[in-house]
This record gives C-alpha cells, sequence and structure tokens, in this order.
C-alpha cells in the first residue's frame, strides 16, 4: 500500500482501491479526498468524520495479505473520482 501520511491517526493513500480497502476494516465503503502539499490523496469512507468515528469501534472485518496484494496490483492500473475534500 502507497501510504502519503495520515490526519487524525487515518491513513491518506495514493490510490482509491487502497483506501476503499482500509476502510472495509471498519464496515465502510466509498472514499473522499484531501490535499496534501499539492498531492491528492484518498481516503476511506465517504467522508473524513465518518472514518473517525466508525475508528472508534474498532475494526470489524481482517484484510487479509491476498487482498493487500490484488489492491496493489489493480492500484496501478487504476483511477477513479471522488467525493468532497476535507
Amino acid at each position: 500500500m502507497s501510504l502519503i501520511t495520515h490526519i487524525d491517526s487515518v491513513p491518506l493513500f495514493t490510490t482509491v482501491a487502497e483506501a476503499e480497502l482500509w476502510g472495509r476494516q471498519y464496515s465502510l465503503s466509498g472514499y473522499h479526498t484531501h490535499s496534501v502539499l499539492g498531492q491528492t490523496g484518498y481516503m476511506g469512507g465517504s467522508n473524513h468524520v465518518e472514518i473517525v468515528r466508525a475508528m472508534f469501534g474498532g475494526t470489524t472485518n481482517n484484510i487479509t495479505r491476498n487482498q493487500i496484494i490484488n489492491t496493489s496490483s489493480i492500484s496501478s492500473s487504476s483511477s477513479g473520482g471522488g467525493g468532497g475534500g476535507y
């Protein structure tokens, strides 16, 4: 997974697929964007408040090694739009 940084202890990824996979740990779907030093990054959940709130409840699904590997290979060939920023 390609990590840009963390915002409020939430990882910001370089691809939508990575953000959505990470969000699945908390039973979230979708993603939203943040801009850090001119680079757009992707975070799981439809908005920042949703993911921060979900993190307080803890993970509900485990991410497997195969999911990470598959997401990494898909991420290198896909792109997409997203919701509004922070």
